[in-house]
Formats: C-alpha cells, structure tokens, sequence
C-alpha cells in the first residue's frame, strides 16, 4: 500500500470542551485531490487546521507527513508547516507590498537569502499559476480571482507535499472559482496532495475527487454514492 501523508486512525478533535470530530480515520496520498464538504459547523475547518497543528487532536493515533500531530512538539511545528501550503478563502496578503515583495517575505522568513534564488522562485510560481507579468503589482490592483491565484502560488513558494485550500472559492463569482479549482487540479496532477473545503458542489462535480462529508461529528467517504447520483441524474 502506498504510503499515506495523512494518516488518521480513530482520531478525535475537541475544541474546549466541544467534540467537534469524533474517532474519525484517514488516509490521504501523494497526487490526491480531495473535497471536505458539510454543513458550516460541521468540522471542514477544524480539520483542516488539524493537519498543520493549529488544533491538536486529542484522541486516536495521527500523522501528517510522518510527524505525530497527537504528541508534535513545538519546535516541529514550523518544519512540519514548511512542507504545507496553506490557500485561505480571504487571500492574506500584504496590501502595502508587491506581489513579488508578498512572495520574497515570506521565502526570507523561511531561511531564503540569496537574490537571485529568491527571484527565480518566485518567477517560477508566478509562471505557474499564470501570473508571470504581475509581479509588480499591488494586491488591491489584482481582481479576487487574479489574487487567488497570487494566494496559490504562495502556497507552492516551498514546493510543499500537502496544499490545504479552505473554501478557496468562497469569495470568487463561479468562473472564476472554476479556475481556481482546475489550477488545484493541476498541481495535484503534479504529485501534490490537495485537500479543499467547499460548499458549491459544482465544483465537486466538474472536477471529480475523493469526497469526504463532515456530518454530526463523522467523516464519511461519499464518493461513490456522490458521482453515482450524478450519472443517475
């Protein structure tokens, strides 16, 4: 079997004292593209963040890229973040700077020094993503779509393992959330492991994934039933 870089057995996540996820399992690997869908509240988020070590868990046996999330320690938590690429639904990007100084800083901030090296990387994502004649401008210059894809390519700035993309569509028209998800495709189809929380099924239609459904505390499997109510539809 090939190896899983997420790997959960029988895991729980509280937040407080609220069980939010209970004894779920998990086994995500590398190319994969996976959907987390569900209700607001159900726990696509809270999972999500599990899988960098923002939230603990708190029962069962977990690892993310062989680290494990139960028993991480604090200095581990930079190195295990350095191989995931996060793609947040209201873009964080730093509106006083470039796009290539959005990109430099944070290339810089994870032990990149030299010039040179810097602006090839960021060449290279830029190109990636399309949006290799936009490194001069500012982030309120960009659309939400052209900004999105600014996001993404922040995310691959450390060619991570795991893109973790939480409701990367939610603030995009449908087109241009079409776009979005097929360049998440594409990096998946590259050896990159993609996980996506959304609400617009659309996508999940257009672009088929393993979906997984956050619904009263569980995680279940859907995809077979998900695609076989398409075809009978």
């Amino acid at each position: 079997m090939e190896k899983a870089l997420i790997d959960y057995n029988q895991v729980s996540i509280y937040q407080e004292e609220l069980c939010i996820l209970n004894k779920i399992d998990l086994y995500l690997k590398q190319g994969e593209f996976t959907y987390l869908i569900g209700a607001v509240g159900a726990g696509k988020t809270t999972l999500l963040k599990s899988f960098y070590a923002e939230l603990k868990i708190t029962e069962g046996e977990g690892s993310v890229l062989d680290y494990p999330i139960l028993k991480i320690k604090r200095k581990q938590i930079p190195k295990l973040r350095r191989n995931i690429g996060i793609v947040f639904q209201d873009f964080r990007l730093l509106t006083d700077r470039s796009v290539h100084d959005n990109l430099s800083f944070v290339l810089k901030a994870t032990g990149w020094k030299k010039k040179h090296e810097i602006d090839f990387r960021i060449e290279e994502v830029l190109d990636l993503v399309g949006m290799n004649h936009k490194g001069y401008k500012y982030p309120y210059e960009l659309s939400g779509g052209e900004q999105q894809r600014i996001v993404i390519a922040r995310a691959m700035l450390n060619s991570p393992a795991i893109i973790l993309a939480d409701e990367p569509t939610g603030n995009l028209d449908l087109e241009t959330g079409r776009n979005i998800v097929e360049l998440l495709h594409q990096i998946a189809e590259k050896g990159t492991l993609v996980v996506m929380s959304t609400h617009n099924l659309n996508y999940v239609y257009e672009y088929p994934g393993t979906v997984l459904r956050c619904h009263e505390r569980q995680l279940v499997d859907v995809t077979q039933e998900f695609y076989e109510i398409k075809e009978n539809n």
